[in-house]
Protein backbone atom coordinates (compact mmCIF):
# COMPACT_ATOMS: atom_id res chain seq x y z
CA UNK A 1 0.00 0.00 0.00
CA UNK A 2 2.82 2.43 0.85
CA UNK A 3 5.90 0.62 -0.48
CA UNK A 4 6.16 2.74 -3.62
CA UNK A 5 5.82 5.91 -1.55
CA UNK A 6 8.51 5.02 0.97
CA UNK A 7 10.91 3.82 -1.74
CA UNK A 8 10.46 7.12 -3.58
CA UNK A 9 10.40 9.51 -0.64
CA UNK A 10 12.37 7.84 2.16
CA UNK A 11 14.67 5.25 0.55
CA UNK A 12 17.27 5.69 3.29
CA UNK A 13 14.77 4.27 5.77
CA UNK A 14 14.37 1.16 3.62
CA UNK A 15 18.14 0.76 3.28
CA UNK A 16 18.73 1.08 7.01
CA UNK A 17 15.89 -1.27 7.93
CA UNK A 18 17.38 -3.88 5.59
CA UNK A 19 20.80 -3.44 7.20
CA UNK A 20 19.36 -3.75 10.70
CA UNK A 21 17.72 -7.05 9.81
CA UNK A 22 20.65 -8.37 7.75
CA UNK A 23 23.04 -7.81 10.66
CA UNK A 24 20.68 -9.28 13.23
CA UNK A 25 20.10 -6.04 15.13
CA UNK A 26 16.35 -6.41 14.67
CA UNK A 27 14.35 -9.59 14.42
CA UNK A 28 11.66 -10.50 11.90
CA UNK A 29 8.26 -8.92 12.55
CA UNK A 30 9.66 -5.46 13.31
CA UNK A 31 8.36 -2.04 12.40
CA UNK A 32 11.27 0.35 11.86
CA UNK A 33 10.29 3.97 12.50
CA UNK A 34 12.18 7.01 11.23
CA UNK A 35 12.00 9.35 14.21
CA UNK A 36 13.29 12.35 12.23
CA UNK A 37 10.47 11.98 9.70
CA UNK A 38 7.87 11.61 12.45
CA UNK A 39 9.06 14.77 14.17
CA UNK A 40 9.14 16.68 10.89
CA UNK A 41 5.57 15.57 10.18
CA UNK A 42 4.48 16.67 13.66
CA UNK A 43 6.11 20.09 13.16
CA UNK A 44 4.36 20.45 9.79
CA UNK A 45 0.98 19.55 11.29
CA UNK A 46 1.48 21.97 14.18
CA UNK A 47 2.27 24.83 11.79
CA UNK A 48 -0.74 24.07 9.59
CA UNK A 49 -3.00 23.81 12.63
CA UNK A 50 -1.91 27.26 13.79
CA UNK A 51 -2.65 28.59 10.33
CA UNK A 52 -6.23 27.33 10.53
CA UNK A 53 -6.69 28.06 14.27
CA UNK A 54 -7.21 24.39 15.08
CA UNK A 55 -6.09 22.31 18.02
CA UNK A 56 -4.57 18.90 17.38
CA UNK A 57 -4.58 15.94 19.75
CA UNK A 58 -2.27 13.30 18.23
CA UNK A 59 -2.91 9.57 18.57
CA UNK A 60 -0.12 6.96 18.89
CA UNK A 61 -1.82 3.54 19.04
CA UNK A 62 -0.98 2.88 15.40
CA UNK A 63 2.78 3.08 16.14
CA UNK A 64 2.58 0.94 19.25
CA UNK A 65 2.29 3.77 21.79
CA UNK A 66 6.02 4.17 21.43
CA UNK A 67 7.59 6.47 24.05
CA UNK A 68 10.33 7.74 21.71
CA UNK A 69 7.69 8.71 19.18
CA UNK A 70 5.52 10.27 21.89
CA UNK A 71 8.35 12.51 23.07
CA UNK A 72 9.26 13.58 19.53
CA UNK A 73 5.66 14.45 18.67
CA UNK A 74 5.12 16.23 21.99
CA UNK A 75 7.79 18.77 21.13
CA UNK A 76 5.32 20.14 18.58
CA UNK A 77 1.90 18.79 19.56
CA UNK A 78 1.97 18.56 23.36
CA UNK A 79 -1.53 17.28 24.17
CA UNK A 80 -2.55 13.79 23.06
CA UNK A 81 -5.74 11.83 22.56
CA UNK A 82 -5.66 8.57 24.51
CA UNK A 83 -7.97 5.98 23.07
CA UNK A 84 -8.17 4.02 26.34
CA UNK A 85 -6.82 3.90 29.88
CA UNK A 86 -3.75 1.74 29.08
CA UNK A 87 -2.74 4.22 26.40
CA UNK A 88 -3.23 7.06 28.87
CA UNK A 89 -0.84 5.34 31.28
CA UNK A 90 1.79 4.93 28.57
CA UNK A 91 1.45 8.56 27.53
CA UNK A 92 1.72 9.72 31.14
CA UNK A 93 4.84 7.61 31.69
CA UNK A 94 6.41 9.25 28.63
CA UNK A 95 5.73 12.70 30.05
CA UNK A 96 2.88 13.64 27.71
CA UNK A 97 -0.10 15.81 28.55
CA UNK A 98 -3.70 14.98 27.68
CA UNK A 99 -6.17 16.55 25.32
CA UNK A 100 -8.91 13.95 24.97
CA UNK A 101 -9.14 10.73 26.99
CA UNK A 102 -11.67 8.03 26.17
CA UNK A 103 -11.46 8.90 22.49
CA UNK A 104 -12.57 5.42 21.38
CA UNK A 105 -12.82 3.38 24.60
CA UNK A 106 -14.61 4.61 27.71
CA UNK A 107 -12.37 4.99 30.76
CA UNK A 108 -13.30 2.17 33.19
CA UNK A 109 -14.99 3.60 36.25
CA UNK A 110 -12.33 2.31 38.67
CA UNK A 111 -9.59 3.90 36.53
CA UNK A 112 -11.18 7.35 36.54
CA UNK A 113 -9.49 8.71 39.71
CA UNK A 114 -6.06 7.82 38.28
CA UNK A 115 -6.76 9.23 34.83
CA UNK A 116 -8.52 12.40 35.98
CA UNK A 117 -5.64 13.18 38.34
CA UNK A 118 -3.55 13.77 35.20
CA UNK A 119 -5.89 16.67 34.37
CA UNK A 120 -6.98 15.89 30.81
CA UNK A 121 -8.38 18.78 28.86
CA UNK A 122 -11.47 16.68 28.10
CA UNK A 123 -12.90 13.22 28.72
CA UNK A 124 -15.23 11.71 26.12
CA UNK A 125 -18.41 10.11 27.45
CA UNK A 126 -20.75 7.85 25.50
CA UNK A 127 -23.77 8.00 27.81
CA UNK A 128 -25.19 9.46 31.03
CA UNK A 129 -23.89 6.58 33.17
CA UNK A 130 -20.31 7.34 32.20
CA UNK A 131 -20.89 11.07 32.68
CA UNK A 132 -22.12 10.35 36.21
CA UNK A 133 -19.02 8.26 36.92
CA UNK A 134 -16.71 11.03 35.68
CA UNK A 135 -18.63 13.57 37.74
CA UNK A 136 -18.29 11.55 40.93
CA UNK A 137 -14.57 10.93 40.42
CA UNK A 138 -13.91 14.59 39.62
CA UNK A 139 -15.99 15.77 42.58
CA UNK A 140 -13.92 13.60 44.91
CA UNK A 141 -10.76 15.10 43.44
CA UNK A 142 -12.12 18.58 44.03
CA UNK A 143 -12.72 19.95 40.54
CA UNK A 144 -15.09 20.02 37.58
CA UNK A 145 -14.03 17.95 34.56
CA UNK A 146 -14.81 19.04 31.00
CA UNK A 147 -16.45 16.29 28.95
CA UNK A 148 -17.00 15.77 25.24
CA UNK A 149 -20.25 14.08 24.25
CA UNK A 150 -19.67 11.22 21.82
CA UNK A 151 -22.50 11.38 19.28
CA UNK A 152 -23.79 8.10 17.90
CA UNK A 153 -22.46 7.64 14.37
CA UNK A 154 -24.46 7.24 11.20
CA UNK A 155 -25.34 3.50 11.01
CA UNK A 156 -23.47 2.81 7.79
CA UNK A 157 -20.27 4.34 9.20
CA UNK A 158 -19.97 2.67 12.61
CA UNK A 159 -17.12 0.17 12.65
CA UNK A 160 -17.93 -3.13 14.41
CA UNK A 161 -16.51 -3.01 17.91
CA UNK A 162 -16.88 0.79 18.07
CA UNK A 163 -20.61 1.08 18.69
CA UNK A 164 -21.95 3.63 21.16
CA UNK A 165 -22.66 7.27 21.74
CA UNK A 166 -25.58 9.54 22.49
CA UNK A 167 -28.29 9.40 19.79
CA UNK A 168 -28.90 12.80 18.27
CA UNK A 169 -32.60 12.50 19.07
CA UNK A 170 -31.83 11.85 22.73
CA UNK A 171 -29.25 14.61 23.15
CA UNK A 172 -31.55 17.12 24.84
CA UNK A 173 -32.60 14.54 27.46
CA UNK A 174 -28.97 13.52 27.97
CA UNK A 175 -27.88 17.14 28.36
CA UNK A 176 -30.64 17.91 30.87
CA UNK A 177 -29.40 15.07 33.08
CA UNK A 178 -25.70 15.86 32.76
CA UNK A 179 -26.22 19.58 33.40
CA UNK A 180 -27.31 18.67 36.94
CA UNK A 181 -24.10 16.78 37.72
CA UNK A 182 -21.75 18.78 39.95
CA UNK A 183 -18.45 17.31 38.72
CA UNK A 184 -18.66 17.76 34.95
CA UNK A 185 -19.16 20.50 32.41
CA UNK A 186 -20.38 19.81 28.87
CA UNK A 187 -17.52 21.26 26.85
CA UNK A 188 -18.08 19.88 23.37
CA UNK A 189 -18.92 17.05 21.03
CA UNK A 190 -17.14 14.42 18.99
CA UNK A 191 -17.80 11.42 16.77
CA UNK A 192 -15.96 8.97 14.55
CA UNK A 193 -15.23 8.92 11.69
CA UNK A 194 -15.90 12.53 10.76
CA UNK A 195 -13.81 12.44 7.58
CA UNK A 196 -13.22 9.52 5.24
CA UNK A 197 -11.47 9.04 1.92
CA UNK A 198 -13.35 8.09 -1.23
CA UNK A 199 -12.27 4.55 -2.10
CA UNK A 200 -9.88 4.48 -5.04
CA UNK A 201 -9.30 8.24 -5.31
CA UNK A 202 -8.27 8.83 -1.71
CA UNK A 203 -10.07 12.18 -1.75
CA UNK A 204 -11.28 13.27 1.72
CA UNK A 205 -14.92 14.02 2.37
CA UNK A 206 -16.99 14.81 5.46
CA UNK A 207 -19.23 12.01 6.62
CA UNK A 208 -22.83 11.83 7.77
CA UNK A 209 -21.44 11.37 11.28
CA UNK A 210 -19.70 14.75 10.99
CA UNK A 211 -23.05 16.29 10.07
CA UNK A 212 -24.60 14.73 13.19
CA UNK A 213 -21.81 16.06 15.38
CA UNK A 214 -22.22 19.57 13.99
CA UNK A 215 -25.97 19.43 14.60
CA UNK A 216 -25.34 18.18 18.14
CA UNK A 217 -23.14 21.17 18.88
CA UNK A 218 -25.93 23.46 17.69
CA UNK A 219 -28.38 21.72 20.04
CA UNK A 220 -26.04 22.15 23.00
CA UNK A 221 -25.25 25.76 22.09
CA UNK A 222 -28.99 26.53 22.06
CA UNK A 223 -29.11 25.22 25.64
CA UNK A 224 -26.58 27.87 26.68
CA UNK A 225 -23.30 25.95 26.60
CA UNK A 226 -20.57 28.40 25.52
CA UNK A 227 -17.37 27.88 23.50
CA UNK A 228 -18.10 24.27 22.60
CA UNK A 229 -15.26 22.18 21.22
CA UNK A 230 -15.85 19.97 18.20
CA UNK A 231 -13.26 17.27 17.70
CA UNK A 232 -13.53 15.66 14.27
CA UNK A 233 -11.17 12.66 14.05
CA UNK A 234 -10.69 10.71 10.85
CA UNK A 235 -7.97 11.27 8.23
CA UNK A 236 -6.63 14.29 10.11
CA UNK A 237 -3.65 15.49 8.08
CA UNK A 238 -2.30 18.70 6.59
CA UNK A 239 -4.58 18.76 3.55
CA UNK A 240 -7.77 18.04 5.53
CA UNK A 241 -7.24 20.78 8.12
CA UNK A 242 -8.88 23.46 5.91
CA UNK A 243 -11.92 21.18 5.58
CA UNK A 244 -12.14 20.80 9.36
CA UNK A 245 -11.87 24.55 9.85
CA UNK A 246 -14.47 25.27 7.16
CA UNK A 247 -16.97 22.92 8.81
CA UNK A 248 -16.48 24.40 12.26
CA UNK A 249 -14.23 21.85 13.97
CA UNK A 250 -12.00 23.11 16.74
CA UNK A 251 -9.80 20.00 16.98
CA UNK A 252 -8.50 17.11 14.93
CA UNK A 253 -6.78 13.93 16.06
CA UNK A 254 -3.92 13.01 13.69
CA UNK A 255 -2.66 9.45 13.80
CA UNK A 256 -1.40 8.08 10.50
CA UNK A 257 -0.51 11.59 9.36
CA UNK A 258 2.40 11.44 11.80
CA UNK A 259 3.90 8.63 9.71
CA UNK A 260 2.63 9.71 6.29
CA UNK A 261 0.35 6.69 5.97
CA UNK A 262 -3.22 7.99 5.61
CA UNK A 263 -5.31 6.74 2.65
CA UNK A 264 -4.41 9.98 0.86
CA UNK A 265 -0.72 9.11 1.08
CA UNK A 266 -1.40 5.74 -0.50
CA UNK A 267 -2.57 7.36 -3.76
CA UNK A 268 -0.75 10.72 -3.77
CA UNK A 269 2.98 10.90 -3.17
CA UNK A 270 2.73 14.70 -3.19
CA UNK A 271 1.21 14.80 0.29
CA UNK A 272 3.36 16.96 2.60
CA UNK A 273 3.89 14.34 5.30
CA UNK A 274 6.71 11.87 4.55
CA UNK A 275 6.37 8.11 5.04
CA UNK A 276 8.08 7.22 8.30
CA UNK A 277 7.96 3.47 8.85
CA UNK A 278 8.51 0.14 7.13
CA UNK A 279 7.84 -3.42 8.19
CA UNK A 280 10.83 -5.73 8.02
CA UNK A 281 10.65 -9.49 8.32
CA UNK A 282 12.28 -12.60 6.90
CA UNK A 283 11.52 -15.51 4.62
CA UNK A 284 10.92 -18.49 6.90
CA UNK A 285 10.52 -21.19 4.28
CA UNK A 286 9.45 -21.74 0.69
CA UNK A 287 6.50 -23.98 -0.18
CA UNK A 288 6.81 -26.75 -2.73
CA UNK A 289 4.95 -24.62 -5.27
CA UNK A 290 7.51 -21.81 -4.90
CA UNK A 291 5.58 -19.45 -2.64
CA UNK A 292 7.78 -17.86 0.04
CA UNK A 293 6.35 -17.77 3.57
CA UNK A 294 7.24 -14.68 5.61
CA UNK A 295 7.48 -14.63 9.39
CA UNK A 296 4.25 -12.97 10.50
CA UNK A 297 2.95 -11.23 13.58
CA UNK A 298 2.37 -7.73 12.24
CA UNK A 299 -0.08 -8.22 9.39
CA UNK A 300 -3.04 -6.12 10.53
CA UNK A 301 -6.15 -7.38 8.74
CA UNK A 302 -7.04 -4.01 7.17
CA UNK A 303 -3.46 -3.28 6.16
CA UNK A 304 -3.84 -3.30 2.39
CA UNK A 305 -0.46 -5.04 2.05
CA UNK A 306 0.17 -5.50 -1.66
CA UNK A 307 3.81 -6.42 -2.26
CA UNK A 308 7.09 -7.19 -0.54
CA UNK A 309 10.58 -6.17 -1.61
CA UNK A 310 13.28 -8.84 -1.43
CA UNK A 311 16.39 -6.62 -1.30
CA UNK A 312 18.89 -9.41 -2.07
CA UNK A 313 17.52 -9.63 -5.60
CA UNK A 314 15.48 -6.44 -5.91
CA UNK A 315 12.41 -8.61 -6.55
CA UNK A 316 8.91 -7.32 -5.74
CA UNK A 317 6.54 -10.18 -4.92
CA UNK A 318 2.80 -9.85 -4.46
CA UNK A 319 1.41 -10.47 -0.96
CA UNK A 320 -1.32 -13.09 -1.10
CA UNK A 321 -4.61 -12.45 0.63
CA UNK A 322 -5.26 -14.17 3.96
CA UNK A 323 -8.51 -14.44 5.96
CA UNK A 324 -8.66 -12.04 8.89
CA UNK A 325 -9.90 -14.77 11.24
CA UNK A 326 -6.63 -16.72 10.95
CA UNK A 327 -3.53 -16.03 13.04
CA UNK A 328 -0.75 -14.64 10.85
CA UNK A 329 1.98 -17.05 11.83
CA UNK A 330 3.16 -16.62 8.25
CA UNK A 331 2.15 -14.56 5.24
CA UNK A 332 2.55 -16.02 1.77
CA UNK A 333 3.98 -14.25 -1.26
CA UNK A 334 3.54 -15.08 -4.92
CA UNK A 335 6.22 -17.45 -6.26
CA UNK A 336 9.48 -15.70 -7.01
CA UNK A 337 13.18 -15.35 -6.32
CA UNK A 338 13.37 -15.67 -2.55
CA UNK A 339 14.97 -18.16 -0.20
CA UNK A 340 14.88 -18.86 3.56
CA UNK A 341 16.75 -16.21 5.50
CA UNK A 342 16.11 -13.42 2.99
CA UNK A 343 15.03 -10.05 4.30
CA UNK A 344 11.63 -8.77 3.16
CA UNK A 345 10.49 -5.15 3.42
CA UNK A 346 6.85 -4.06 3.28
CA UNK A 347 4.95 -0.85 3.94
CA UNK A 348 1.24 -0.93 4.69
CA UNK A 349 -1.37 0.55 6.96
CA UNK A 350 -1.08 -0.81 10.48
CA UNK A 351 -2.30 -0.65 14.04
CA UNK A 352 0.83 -1.85 15.81
CA UNK A 353 -0.84 -2.06 19.23
CA UNK A 354 -2.93 -5.05 18.11
CA UNK A 355 0.05 -6.97 16.71
CA UNK A 356 2.84 -9.12 18.18
CA UNK A 357 5.48 -6.93 16.59
CA UNK A 358 8.63 -5.19 17.77
CA UNK A 359 9.05 -1.47 17.13
CA UNK A 360 12.58 -0.28 16.38
CA UNK A 361 13.12 3.49 16.42
CA UNK A 362 15.89 4.99 14.32
CA UNK A 363 17.20 8.55 14.58
CA UNK A 364 19.71 10.40 12.42
CA UNK A 365 18.48 9.34 8.98
CA UNK A 366 17.89 12.98 8.08
CA UNK A 367 21.56 13.81 8.65
CA UNK A 368 23.00 10.64 7.18
CA UNK A 369 24.06 9.26 10.56
CA UNK A 370 21.38 6.67 11.41
CA UNK A 371 21.42 4.99 14.79
CA UNK A 372 19.08 2.54 16.44
CA UNK A 373 17.96 4.23 19.64
CA UNK A 374 15.74 1.51 21.06
CA UNK A 375 13.35 -1.38 20.59
CA UNK A 376 9.95 -1.67 22.25
CA UNK A 377 7.09 -4.12 22.16
CA UNK A 378 3.79 -3.36 20.47
CA UNK A 379 2.47 -1.57 23.57
CA UNK A 380 5.45 0.72 24.04
CA UNK A 381 7.33 -1.24 26.69
CA UNK A 382 11.13 -1.22 26.31
CA UNK A 383 12.79 -4.48 25.36
CA UNK A 384 16.17 -5.70 26.65
CA UNK A 385 18.99 -4.76 24.32
CA UNK A 386 19.31 -8.26 22.90
CA UNK A 387 15.53 -8.79 22.56
CA UNK A 388 15.37 -6.65 19.42
CA UNK A 389 17.54 -9.22 17.67
CA UNK A 390 21.00 -7.77 18.30
CA UNK A 391 23.60 -10.44 17.77
CA UNK A 392 21.10 -13.19 17.01
CA UNK A 393 21.77 -13.31 13.30
CA UNK A 394 18.35 -14.91 12.84
CA UNK A 395 16.24 -14.56 9.69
Amino acid sequence: MFLDAVLARNPQLVDHAVELHRTGRVQPDTYVIDLDAVEANAALLAAEARRWSLGLWPVVKQVGRNPEVIRAVARHLPRFAAIDAPEARTLHAAGARFGNVGHLVQVPHRALPEVLAWRPEAVTVFDAANARAVSEAARRLGWVQDVLVRIEGAPELVHPGQEGGVPLGGLAEFAAEVEELPGVRVAGVTGFPCVQCVPGSGQPRPTATFARVREARAVLAARGHPDLKLSAPGVTCAVTLPLLAELGATHGEPGHALTGTTPLHAVDQGQPERPAYVYVTGVAHVLADGRPALHGGGFYSRSGAESALIPRTGTRLAVQRAPAENIDYYRLLAPGDARPGDTAVLAFRTQVFVTRSTVAVVAGLATGSPRLIGCHDALGRPLPEDAGGKGTGGP
